[in-house]
């Protein structure tokens, strides 16, 4: 389990649940954790269980003897048998069986109290650690009484299982109010990943939590060998006092009516923060994001703990006391050790930047693949961004020197109105239970060639079996340039993809390509737009360039098989000179990450890394530049593409990639996966259609 405790200076006890602790406590060694296997669990007890008849002391002598007997005999009669020759049971491969019940809690994650959506009564989700290889069964049960639900697996790539791979109309329909719906697949890689609602804006109501997936013995990781103190996991999100459909309400309204949903009021780590106080000392830096930033009063702050309406009830007394659900965050480490520390955003629009006071940090995983090591002060993450770094505690305490340390995380990218949320690293040997400095101060937003430089540094693991090389450039044989704009369509503020802006149909795409009813289901009279136009100029904003935006819900089909190039351009939003920074996340696949550069894409003159390029899941590409990336379309299914920032897909920016189109047909989808739109309303005359001749597949291959 990873390190982790919460500490209340004053001598301010706390009384954390267990199911709190076990998010907070730090991992040793991932060999303790239980595994079940459907072929060995023992009966619960309770259960099918047979118990002994009573027998007085006078009988128990005479049943003795009886047993001896029978035993002595079956034993002559039975056939001589070596060890040798007795067969070893057969190895099933384990399993985990979970029950969800996801409904809506009031819950006080920065000290104020909000509606959120919550698993079992809990937020965040729980933790999930697998073995590479493991089976996890999910039975979701809905109890969101006024919406649908899906849950995505992100980073798994459910090779053989798209249906479970959680996208509203896409891969599946959503799970109704009241209804049920069990996801099962493999956790087919190591790594740090994670899971999120995937319908209207339900991450960034909470509905989020870890996936970690632990390397087998016969696997190992390439840097298993590198730390020796456990591990930390650290998961970061951004958090609204607006709820999620008040933020869609406003992103949907048209003209002058449209409201950003703005930025966010804490960032929250292992889904703990604090709203209207620091943990730490407030500093100039501080007071330039909030001028009324100050620092939590622990005196004050323990007067409420026996206010029964506010604290006891609401659970807003601040982060002290024992029935806080804003708790700091304390890691409790071992001198001269080192650990790894897993990092994953699941923020709704924050670029974030994470520090550790006093140490270095050295990346080597990067989305679940191994990366060169190489090391930072500090480390950038986007949304749908995973990094494992070690961090080695080789500070010594001394009277002056306390044995504590802040780990700063601040928001990048955006002039910031947050303040950074803050954790505590702390030695076992410590003198101080509380860092004796400010907290770092977060580099400055607008260095973006740090966020560059950062970026850049990343590539695949030299000679590693997981980081295998890309197919040669000769051997692609499609290539899409996906231009990124800002736009109004209809009066509405729209997001879109070669000036077409994704709509979702009613009937999930799997669905209708499995039974064979694409041209009702959604626009199947052509593909999206392979790229956008020449005369198009990515310096001026869309209103300048006479090029208008259209609504869109069709797909790009990709052979099984077929290599493909993805080009991401970025240009002008709506206003001259403005462009952000996109997170984008492939489902179903890692791809490798060719490249970054300035300005317009041209194709033949970019300088690609296809030596060494690092297998990723999010890649991001920067303001009015260009990010490119390889994969092989070898996972049958319908995958989408899109910015990972929550309001941004909200707003129509993404894409799909539909997989093997003639081979979905073999696939063995389940029927209540797929009812709604015009296969629930057909569905008594729909039968799978039949496969259909396969083409032939591409030369290429992984």
């Amino acid at each position: 389990m990873w390190n982790g405790s919460t500490h209340f200076p004053n001598n301010l006890a706390i009384y954390i649940s267990s199911s709190t602790r076990s998010f907070l406590t730090p991992i040793k060694s991932s060999a303790t954790q239980s595994r079940t296997s459907t072929a060995t669990t023992p009966p619960k007890s309770g259960k099918a269980t047979m118990t002994r008849p009573h027998t007085s002391s006078s009988e128990s002598p005479l049943m003795v003897h009886l047993l001896l007997c029978c035993t002595f005999l079956l034993a002559l009669a039975a056939p001589a048998t070596t060890a040798a020759s007795v067969p070893a049971p057969a190895l099933t491969p384990a399993k985990q069986n979970m029950t969800w019940d996801v409904e809506y809690i009031l819950w006080s994650p920065d000290c104020q109290q909000r509606v959120m959506i919550g698993i079992n009564g809990k937020f965040p989700g729980p933790n999930i650690t697998a073995r590479a290889g493991e089976t996890l069964s999910i039975t979701v049960n809905n109890k969101l009484h006024t919406e649908g639900l899906v849950i995505h697996w992100h980073g798994m790539r459910q090779v053989g299982t798209p249906w479970a791979d959680g996208t509203a109309s896409i891969s599946q329909c959503a799970i109704s109010p009241g209804d049920s719906f069990t996801y099962e697949f493999v956790a087919d890689k190591p790594g740090t990943y994670f899971y999120h609602g995937h319908f209207g804006m339900q991450r960034a109501a909470g509905l989020y939590g870890w996936l970690v997936v632990n390397a087998t013995a016969e696997q190992d990781e390439p840097y298993r060998r590198d730390y020796d103190g456990g591990e930390l996991r650290m998961l970061l999100s951004d958090w609204y006092h607006d709820n999620v459909y008040a933020q869609a309400a406003g992103l949907e309204q048209k003209y002058d009516h449209f409201q950003w949903v703005g930025e966010p009021q804490t960032i929250l780590i292992n889904g703990r923060g604090q709203y209207d106080c620091m943990l730490g000392a407030v500093t100039r830096f501080h007071r330039g994001i909030d001028r009324r930033a100050r620092t939590c009063v622990r005196g004050k702050e323990a007067k409420l703990c026996g206010d029964e309406e506010r604290c006891l009830r609401r659970s807003e007394c601040g982060p002290y006391c024992p029935q806080s659900q804003c708790a700091p965050v304390v890691f409790d480490v071992e001198p001269g050790r080192t650990y790894r520390l897993r990092i994953a955003s699941t923020t709704s629009l924050s670029a974030l930047n994470v520090q550790v006071q006093g140490h270095d940090l050295t990346v080597v995983e990067a989305d679940g693949n191994p990366v060169e090591p190489f090391t930072v002060p500090d480390i950038d993450i986007y949304s749908g961004e995973s990094y494992s770094v070690l961090l080695t505690t080789n500070h010594t305490p001394t009277f002056y020197r306390s044995g504590s340390f802040w780990i700063s995380v601040g928001v990048r990218g955006r002039p910031p109105k947050t303040l950074p949320a803050t954790a505590i690293l702390r030695y076992t040997n410590s003198r101080f239970p509380w860092p004796g400095s400010p907290p770092p101060a977060t580099p400055a937003w607008y260095d973006l060639q740090r966020s560059k430089d950062f970026t850049h540094r990343i590539n695949a693991r030299r000679n590693a079996a997981e980081a295998p090389p890309p197919p040669r450039t000769e051997q692609v044989n499609r290539t899409i340039v996906m231009l990124n704009t800002q736009t109004l369509v209809g009066g509405h503020m729209k997001w879109a993809v070669n000036n077409v802006s994704l709509t979702l149909p009613a009937t999930p795409y799997l669905g209708a390509y499995f039974y064979g009813v694409q041209g009702s289901a959604f626009d199947a009279s052509g593909e999206a737009p392979n790229g956008f136009p020449g005369g198009y100029d990515i310096d001026l904003p869309p209103a300048n360039n006479s090029y208008e935006t259209t609504l869109s819900d069709r797909v790009y089909e990709l052979p099984h098989g077929a290599v493909v190039d993805v080009v991401l351009q970025n240009a002008d939003m709506r206003r001259d000179n403005d462009s952000e920074t996109h997170p984008w996340h492939l489902h179903g696949h890692d791809f490798w990450v060719l490249g970054y550069g300035e300005g317009r894409y041209t194709s033949g003159r970019e300088r690609l890394n296809t030596e060494d390029p690092p297998l990723r899941n999010t890649v991001v590409v920067f303001p009015h530049g260009w990010t490119a990336i390889r994969f092989v379309a070898d996972n049958v299914g319908a995958w989408a593409f899109h910015c990972h920032i929550e309001p941004h897909l909200h707003m129509g920016m993404g894409a799909v990639f539909v997989e093997g189109a003639h081979k979905i047909r073999e696939l063995d989808v389940p029927r209540e996966a797929m009812m709604c739109g015009v296969i629930r309303t057909t569905a008594a005359a729909l039968t799978p259609a039949k496969p259909g001749s396969s083409a032939p597949a591409p030369s290429a291959h992984r």
